[in-house]
């Protein structure tokens, strides 16, 4: 049979009582997004307004007696609710949904359904999978390419079935019955019992699925179709945006367009020309400073010329430098000098670049310490070490030790 939430997808709160429970772990999604193993209680109920995940659908959140439902699965014709505090068998368990998530998910799905039908009628493109992303859904269709034009029809006429507030009717019936003969489905799961679902939306389009869905698709409010996507093997995912998505969207990105009219100085209309000539011009700078930078990188090698020959350490550094502008002055003394080079470009008090130029039993013998001073990794190669550092203000001290060893190795002038 199916569960209390496929039969009345609106019901929030619900009452029953524990069938089973047992010790478990099971991963669990943390702040950060990422899984992490918690250990708690699987309990089974008599019935459940918490819909395991299925049919492309994750699964609800909510609380029974107050405690959070971290994850819902189905096993066979159980839904397993992980909770991490104990109940015990025939207790009373009060349910409430996270109404907000659930009825997002509704959303979703329904609106999968919709586009799937109307795309693969208009256009016999069948949708060989979807994924309900947490802000973003999408479905894969069997074809390389969607033309903006077939994007535009299909979100229309989406919207007009929408409009007409075209009903949303659940049929539930048995493995073998006629019913099944005429609609669209993948197989069943290989573990499935009971009784099947078909989620037909009127004049639209029959679906054997397992999910929740609205009763109307005036539930829907509107779709609105992003992109179409090159996808996996010859196929297009199309990304969509159902309900209350649509609002939240333009919510996010409402205030990012006032911020960018003020950043550019002109309507909305104009932002993407504008942007465009902002960045041609930054190239253009970019490209002039490159010239500049590496310019000056040859006049201070040549300023450095005579001390280099005069003294076995040369240290400088550059605020706005690259790597470029540091192998340019070590290329540059190379052949004139047998001088030890420290050279950094970047913050002096936070993070930078560095080249040390030597021989190689003098980097060799100083690397571990120097980066260690500065807080940087760094390799050697072709009598260089040079690599990224995270605090600069260490400089000094990386000095004090190159200097050190200079002396103890007898190799000042």
């Amino acid at each position: 049979m199916p569960f209390a939430c496929q039969d009345n997808s609106y019901i929030k709160a619900f009452s029953t009582s524990v069938v089973a429970v047992s010790e478990a772990k099971c991963k669990v999604p943390n702040q950060e997004g990422k899984d992490e193993i918690i250990q708690g209680y699987e309990v089974i109920l008599n019935d459940t307004i918490l819909f395991p995940e299925g049919g492309g659908q994750p699964d609800d959140r909510g609380t029974i007696n107050g405690i959070p439902v971290l994850r819902v699965t189905r096993r066979g014709a159980d839904a397993v609710h992980f909770i991490k505090s104990p109940l015990k068998i025939e207790d009373n368990a009060d349910l409430v949904v996270d109404w907000k998530h659930r009825f997002d998910h509704m959303q979703q799905h329904s609106g999968q359904h919709l586009i799937t039908a109307i795309v693969d009628h208009k256009f016999g493109f069948p949708t060989t999978s979807w994924d309900l992303g947490k802000t973003v859904s999408f479905i894969e269709l069997d074809t390389p390419t969607l033309t903006p034009q077939q994007i535009k029809e299909v979100e229309n006429e989406c919207n007009e079935k929408i409009r007409a507030g075209t009903k949303v009717i659940v049929h539930v019936t048995e493995v073998g019955s006629k019913l099944l003969e005429n609609v669209r489905a993948r197989g069943l799961p290989d573990d499935h019992v009971g009784s099947v679902r078909i989620v037909e939306i009127e004049g639209v389009d029959s679906n054997m699925c397992c999910g929740t869905h609205v009763k109307t698709l005036s539930d829907l409010m509107c779709v609105k179709l992003l992109s179409a996507e090159k996808g996996k093997k010859g196929k297009t995912n199309l990304y969509f945006l159902v309900g209350d998505r649509v609002l939240d969207y333009i919510d996010r990105r409402y205030p990012e367009e006032k911020s960018m009219t003020k950043l550019v100085k002109c309507g909305p209309s104009q932002h993407v020309e504008a942007v465009d000539r902002t960045i041609k011009q930054l190239k253009q700078v970019q490209k002039t400073s490159l010239t500049l930078l590496r310019e000056l990188a040859v006049l201070e090698a040549k300023n450095l010329t005579q001390e280099a020959k005069e003294n076995k350490y040369i240290r400088l550094h550059r605020k706005e430098g690259n790597n470029e502008y540091m192998n340019i002055i070590a290329n540059e003394l190379k052949d004139v000098t047998d001088s030890f080079l420290f050279l950094t470009v970047g913050d002096e008090k936070g993070e930078g670049l560095f080249l040390f130029s030597g021989n190689d039993k003098i980097l060799s013998a100083i690397q571990k310490p120097v980066c260690d001073a500065i807080k940087g990794k760094g390799a050697i190669k072709n009598a260089r070490m040079q690599g990224k550092a995270s605090n600069m203000k260490g400089c000094k001290g990386a000095e004090d030790i190159v200097k050190l060893f200079i002396r103890e190795q007898g190799l000042s002038s």
